[in-house]
């Protein structure tokens, strides 16, 4: 073996390498990334050379990576048949950190542990000695005259260097793992397993004892026109198996003012997720580096799945953790952008297919639209109301309720919140021809206010918020036998008010074209929200404890023969009879707005069968 000639690192390595070991304890399989990236590239530059250059030829020229596991000696071996290093690139890549200030530098990342070494101070390689008592290097260089060189460092401040034995172009990396800690990155199924999540999608083959274990394929740098919606699919359950196919997705392709590559994926969605975990895969140059993507990735949006590639990422120390930087911003917005601009071309350009997964996805795009001013400005042409209908429903934008509605003048929106407890309420409107839509989410009581104060030309109207003026009967009011009905309305106004006995509760007999419902609760919608809104904050408060309306049918002949002629006021049997029907009628109207606790519900039944119970 020729003489090894001895040096010592140009930076301290007792300062520097403590912190490369500090910062990289938690996440020592990185080392991985690092030493086949560092393979990847001499491979992408000796390409480029060959171009131009006659350079040193190896009996196997076909690109690769190789990965060799020696488990019995304890040794890891990474070879590549790249652009290779002579012996003063050597001394100039491996044995001196080439920058200014390095005690300085040494001194503030011991201080503060974060920010970025990696990929701006070249320190990738000195990864390896978090898991190496010794690192061994053999490499020749592309140059046609080159000697192979041997380069061996322990970690300390001292190396060796000298001639090498290498006949092949290329660089190899032996690792002498430490015992302790170490042995798993000879383990065939732990050494595959980090390389398909880091490495998967470097474009030349990366081979484990010979047999090759990445898939080579990064779908987001082809260009969309050559894709069809079968190889979205399959990248996508690839990527994400066990998901089923996604909803939809978007690939990105941008340029300037940043480069920025990727395919997101909106996914069928599960019935528990957790909004403070990002699905979106971070990659720099094809390289895994993080799925921890918040500063990315809004909160709305991280139900999205799918890959990210940022060639010009700005990293941390270990490259896991993506830095606030303007440039992240400005990537945020504009994948905010890309997802609205999507969701506004299908609703306009593939309507039937989007109103398929509308329900599905509705629920992110309000949540998006309250969190984000600019998501609603960008996607709210793609927002759609779900019309209630007798057979079927159907989704119709704003605008189109708006031209379709009988009111027009004060562009009110009926909605529905609760099928079943507002169900009398919802049948009355349909049947005069009034549209209501679905609002079933807890999160629509805020996005109502979103709508109105953004458009400006919308208020949104519960069904049993206000009596709506086609649901009564103008004709009955307006009869021959008006006084008739003031003297009914009269009467009914007095029963119930000293039926119900709450001067918070406002008794308002109405004549209503259907003759089914005796009588409905009405409630302010302001009132309404404000009761929703506190539900939300956990606050119980029952919106019927406070200020609301009574409506009592007078064209229901149950709420008529209550307000017959008789001797109410007088204390007579009728007259308690009549009182007590009519609490009952409060009671059930209470009851079918789901306003009632349970101890009212309990107290409301033992007087329904005492009722009863004489009726017998």
């Amino acid at each position: 073996m020729a003489t090894m000639e001895k040096g010592k690192l140009s930076v301290h390595t007792e300062n520097i390498l403590p912190v490369i070991k500090k910062w990289l304890y938690s996440e020592k399989e990185i080392f991985i990334r690092e030493l086949v990236s560092n393979a990847h590239d001499a491979i992408e530059k000796v390409k480029k050379v060959a171009l131009t250059e006659d350079i040193y030829q190896s009996d196997d020229d076909q690109y690769c990576i190789d990965l060799k596991l020696d488990r019995e000696n304890g040794i890891l071996i990474i070879e590549d048949n790249g652009i290779g290093m002579t012996a003063d690139e050597v001394r100039e890549y491996i044995a001196s950190i080439a920058f200014s200030g390095a005690e300085k530098f040494a001194e503030k990342y011991l201080k503060e542990g974060d920010s970025g070494i990696i990929g701006h101070f070249g320190l990738g390689f000195y990864s390896c000695f978090m898991v190496s008592k010794q690192v061994e290097i053999e490499s020749r260089s592309c140059q046609l005259e080159a000697e192979p060189v041997r380069w061996v460092s322990d970690g300390g401040e001292e190396y060796e260097i000298g001639v090498g034995s290498r006949q092949k172009r290329g660089t190899e990396i032996r690792l002498h793992l430490n015992e302790e800690d170490a042995s798993e990155f000879t383990d065939l199924a732990r050494v595959s397993e980090l390389v398909r999540r880091y490495l998967d999608f470097l474009s030349v083959p990366i081979r484990i004892d010979g047999a090759q274990v990445n898939r080579q394929k990064p779908l987001w740098t082809q260009q969309p026109a050559a894709l069809k919606k079968e190889d979205y699919d399959e990248f996508y359950k690839y990527m994400f198996p066990h998901q089923g196919e996604p909803l939809f997705h978007i690939h990105l392709n941008v340029d300037h003012p940043f480069r920025l590559q990727g395919i997101l994926y909106f996914p069928r969605l599960a019935h528990e997720m957790d909004l403070n975990k990002s699905n979106v895969k971070i990659y720099c140059q094809q390289v895994f580096v993080t799925d921890q993507a918040q500063e990315l990735i809004p909160q709305f949006l991280t139900v999205l799945q799918g890959v990210i590639d940022l060639p010009e990422l700005p990293l941390n120390v270990s490259r896991s953790y993506i830095q606030n930087e303007p440039v992240v911003r400005k990537i945020a917005s504009h994948i905010i952008k890309k997802v609205a601009d999507r969701l506004a071309h299908e609703c306009k350009n593939n309507r039937q297919e989007y109103e398929k997964i509308w329900n599905e996805i509705a629920p992110f795009v309000k949540y998006g639209m309250l969190s984000d001013e600019r998501f609603y400005d960008q996607a709210k042409d793609a927002l759609l109301l779900e019309i209630l209908g007798s057979d079927s429903n159907r989704l119709v934008t704003i605008d189109e309720y708006l031209a379709e509605s009988k009111e027009k003048d004060a562009q009110k929106i009926y909605y529905a919140s609760d099928l079943q407890t507002q169900g009398q309420a919802l049948r009355m409107l349909q049947k005069q021809g009034i549209q209501v839509v679905h609002l079933g989410t807890m999160i629509d009581s805020h996005f109502t206010g979103l709508l109105e104060v953004k458009r400006g030309d919308v208020k949104f109207v519960r069904v049993d918020a206000e009596l709506h003026e086609h649901a009564l009967d103008k004709e009955s009011d307006s009869s021959i036998v008006d006084e008739q009905n003031r003297d009914l309305k009269s009467r009914l106004q007095d029963l119930f008010k000293q039926a119900v006995s709450n001067d918070k509760v406002t008794i308002r007999p109405e004549a209503l074209k259907s003759e089914e419902i005796p009588a409905m609760i009405l409630l302010p919608e302001h009132q309404r929200r404000m009761a929703e809104m506190s539900a939300m904050w956990g606050e119980k408060e029952n919106p019927f404890s406070s200020e609301h309306t009574l409506l009592v049918n007078t064209r229901n002949p149950l709420i008529q023969k209550l307000g017959s002629p008789g001797i109410l006021g007088a204390g007579g049997a009728a007259d308690s009879k009549k009182e007590r029907v009519a609490r009952q009628v409060y009671h059930l109207a209470r009851l079918a707005q789901g306003a009632a606790s349970p101890a009212d519900m309990e107290k409301y039944a033992q007087e329904i069968f005492s009722l009863l119970q004489e009726m017998v």
